[in-house]
């Protein structure tokens, strides 16, 4: 993990303790580009023997969290971030360890620009989601907001 960065996985798995219940590794963290790995656990598994879909949403999820943090640490005294919606393709049957990997849609510049002068910021972070194989099991776009606090 990238180390000035490093307090990103600490502070998600205090605020989000999901994060740590289920094993989520902190790989690599950029305000770029997030790289987190859930380890395979019988007890995430579903129906067929994959990691069950919450844990797969999850995972990606969290993967837009930490980006979020690590790119908008800057803005968190006066902004809340928070997710305004999300879409998820689930292409294939996951097996394994997951990988997912995330990436800030625009540059973090034009976001805080568009706090500043006054406007609530929407940004997208599109997720790909592979497994323990290496394929591409999933793919998904979280689009978050940086609410001014009151």
């Amino acid at each position: 993990m990238t180390t000035e960065l490093s307090w990103v996985g600490a502070t998600m798995r205090q605020t989000v303790p999901w994060v740590g219940t289920v094993g989520i590794e902190f790989v690599e963290v950029t305000p770029q580009r997030v790289v987190l790995r859930l380890p395979d656990d019988p007890a995430l598994r579903n129906h067929v023997g994959g990691p069950h879909a919450a844990m797969i949403f999850g995972v990606g999820e969290t993967a837009t969290g930490a980006v979020t943090l690590a790119a908008f640490a800057s803005t968190m005294e006066r902004a809340t971030p928070l997710p305004v919606r999300s879409e998820i393709a689930y292409q294939r049957i996951a097996r394994g360890p997951l990988t997912a990997v995330a990436v800030l849609g625009r540059p973090a510049e034009d976001v805080i620009a568009e706090l500043e002068s006054g406007t609530r910021p929407e940004f997208g972070i599109d997720v790909t989601i592979t497994d323990g194989d290496d394929r591409e099991t999933t793919r998904m776009t979280v689009v978050w907001t940086l609410r001014p606090n009151r």
